[in-house]
């Protein structure tokens, strides 16, 4: 399957890369470069197979983010997001899914998990309203999964949600203007007292448990895995991806090199620039081999129909935040040795510097967090977490 979609993407990759600086610019993904990639088929790799997806491993799927990523960091993250998202709403409701797809195949979801809205329940559903931060690549999307708690008859929350919402009914606020991943578009959503049908929220324990109703319909092992293990593969591909294009980007540049300063001499024949690329790339090769082999792991054991042990689920959370830890070591070390010329604007190096930055600072890429629940887990005590 990888083949299938990784060649055609290679050959966006030109393009891809020369849209990089507009995308920052605009803030956004040139919807050139959105459609591009959708007939290329990543947007369906995680997508049910009743729906015209391809259900295909996960690891293919980020690996053809990393590619991605290697050209432009914002739009391997816009890329990795809708991507994932399609393998989420496969977890809900057959209804809800009929919905999203049953118009066009093509329709693509956006997020925001943190629980900013509130639900009441009403005949038939909820009622909810709320803000949401974060949602990247909004714009392209006509569906939003978000996070909502469901509040009692005593104003007091009860349960926590994830929400499918149609583009009618909520906003988008244009207020993404920062520094890393400038290009993602990752505005604001409101939603004002919309409805909400009951098969179109769906609960976060029921997510986390694997017992998601989607389950019943699509019956592949791609939906037997951990949202944990996908989601958070999702937020560090994309940073591990945009570190490996820059590090390939910094030997074409620095290649041919030669100082003015320091003594002069060709930067390639440096002993101390020869261990800095040799530390980058043990790195980022580090990275990508754990990431892989844990989402493999726990794809075998989903087609083989096994409970996925807690232990790989917390080795894959650990692994998965140094992955995103090691991509930005390594960033900072070909950053550092770069030189002056690396600071201009526009130039791949300085991007891809605040771009892996700014993935790093997501919520899934908290590594304190990650690494103390697999310690406590590592000494017999008991760990309760969404995402694991």
């Amino acid at each position: 399957m990888s083949d299938e979609v990784l060649e055609p993407v290679r050959a966006l990759l030109p393009g891809i890369a020369g849209r990089a600086r507009s995308a920052d610019e605009n803030r956004r993904i040139p919807e050139e470069t959105v459609a591009e990639l959708a007939a290329a088929g990543v947007f369906r790799m995680l997508q049910p197979k009743r729906y015209g997806g391809a259900e295909c491993d996960p690891a293919e799927f980020f690996a053809v983010i990393r590619e991605i990523s290697g050209a432009c960091g914002s739009t391997g993250w816009v890329a990795s997001l809708l991507g994932v998202h399609q393998w989420q709403a496969g977890m809900f409701a057959e209804a809800a899914q009929d919905e999203v797809w049953g118009g066009s195949p093509d329709a693509l979801i956006s997020s925001s998990y943190a629980p900013m809205g509130r639900l009441t329940p009403v005949e038939g559903g909820y009622e909810m309203s709320g803000r949401w931060s974060f949602s990247s690549g909004c714009d392209h999307a006509s569906w939003a999964v978000l996070g909502a708690t469901v509040v009692g008859t005593e104003g007091r929350p009860v349960d926590f949600m994830s929400v499918l919402v149609p583009r009618a009914d909520y906003g988008i606020h244009d207020v993404w203007d920062v520094i890393g991943l400038r290009g993602t578009g990752s505005n604001d959503i409101t939603v004002e007292r919309a409805f909400v049908p009951a098969h179109r929220a769906m609960r976060n324990y029921e997510q986390a448990q694997l017992r998601g109703p989607g389950q019943k319909v699509n019956t592949g092992p791609l939906y037997r895995m951990p949202f944990a293990t996908l989601f958070t593969s999702a937020i560090t591909a994309p940073v591990i991806g945009a570190v490996s294009g820059c590090y390939d980007a910094y030997l074409a540049a620095m290649r041919d090199r030669v100082r003015l300063s320091l003594g002069g001499g060709r930067f390639a024949e440096d002993r101390f620039a020869q261990v800095a690329v040799a530390r980058a790339a043990s790195e980022i090769d580090a990275a990508i081999l754990q990431t892989d082999r844990n989402v493999r792991e726990v794809y075998r054991h989903a087609v083989r129909g096994d409970a996925i042990p807690m232990e790989l689920r917390l080795r894959a959370r650990r692994d998965q935040v140094r992955g995103t830890e090691r991509a930005v070591e390594a960033m900072d070390i070909l950053f550092k040795t770069a030189g002056g010329n690396s600071l201009r604007r526009g130039n791949p190096i300085e991007r891809a510097w605040r771009d892996a930055h700014a993935g790093s600072v997501h919520v899934a890429n908290d590594v304190e967090r990650a690494l103390a629940m697999y310690g406590r887990s590592a000494f017999g005590l008991t760990v309760e977490d969404d995402l694991v």
